[in-house]
């Protein structure tokens, strides 16, 4: 069956997540005729990815499209607004991806535009494996609908969500999710080092354990995290000393909580 994609589809920024989701579209069977970029420092994956698939880069004058996907830098927004105005028509979908900016805060600045979708992917999507929520105005059609389920779902798993004020939880939790598991991945390695493990090793180890642990919960979908914890665990043995320590009352749930809180409220402190 062919996907529902928008006829003309304007993206707005190509770094690392635009980038990523021009080439999952691309990929997932976006024509290359339909899409236009506009990117003032196009990395040479992107001017690599455009001139291999005829897609067009910074035009001069693109034509007004039926999608218009932002995903700049969200301090960037009141920059970039003023050229980018009048491709946000009556009829055009926007989506956008800046964190904590609201649909008022993208109409304030585009003041023609009535559908918009704020999405929150996460930086996965380069590989495919990214997970992305998103919020949808009343005014956005069923076949817009449809265009930003096939979008967001090139790049990975795909839900959306009944109310805006959930994008900050999401941006909180998967959208810097990426991150908190790169550190505990630092926070291993490091502390493999203080039990006097070199630097190399106590990387590789590191590195090793959470890459399979992820790869363990993919495989196994129906599996609870709780159970492949206890499935390692042995009652008295050396893991179960571990998480006793991690699961006190200032461990690592309390630690996680804190932690996305923070993230919570940043994203409250972006709009406007």
């Amino acid at each position: 069956m062919t996907k529902d994609w928008p006829r003309r589809l304007v993206l707005v920024g190509a770094g690392k997540m635009g980038g990523a989701m021009a080439a999952g579209w691309l990929e997932g069977g976006l024509s290359p005729a339909s899409l236009t970029i506009i990117e003032p420092n196009p990395s040479d994956a992107v001017v690599a990815l455009a001139r291999a698939r005829g897609v067009a880069l910074n035009p001069p004058a693109p034509a007004a499209p039926d999608a218009l996907a932002l995903a700049i830098k969200p301090q960037a927004l009141d920059a970039v607004a003023p050229a980018i105005r009048p491709l946000a028509g009556e009829g055009t979908l926007v989506i956008s991806v800046l964190a904590g900016k609201t649909v008022a805060d993208l109409r304030g600045r585009l003041p023609q535009a009535r559908a918009v979708v704020r999405a929150m992917p996460n930086t996965p999507a380069a590989i495919g494996r990214g997970v992305t929520a998103a919020f949808a105005s009343a005014e956005v059609t069923a076949e817009q609908r449809r265009w930003t389920e096939n979008l967001l779902s090139a790049v990975g798993a795909f839900d959306w969500l009944d109310r805006e004020e959930a994008i900050d939880a999401v941006t909180a939790i998967s959208g810097g999710g990426p991150a908190y598991v790169f550190a505990l991945t630092e926070a291993l390695a490091a502390a493999a080092e203080k039990l006097g493990l070199p630097p190399d090793l106590a990387m590789k180890l590191a590195r090793g354990t959470v890459e399979g642990a992820g790869e363990l919960m993919r495989r196994e979908p129906g599996t609870p995290p709780a159970v492949l914890r206890a499935n390692v665990t042995s009652p008295g043995g050396t893991t179960a000393a571990a998480l006793a320590v991690l699961h006190a009352d200032d461990g690592l749930h309390a630690l996680m909580a804190r932690a996305a809180r923070a993230a919570h409220a940043q994203a409250g402190k972006m709009a406007g």
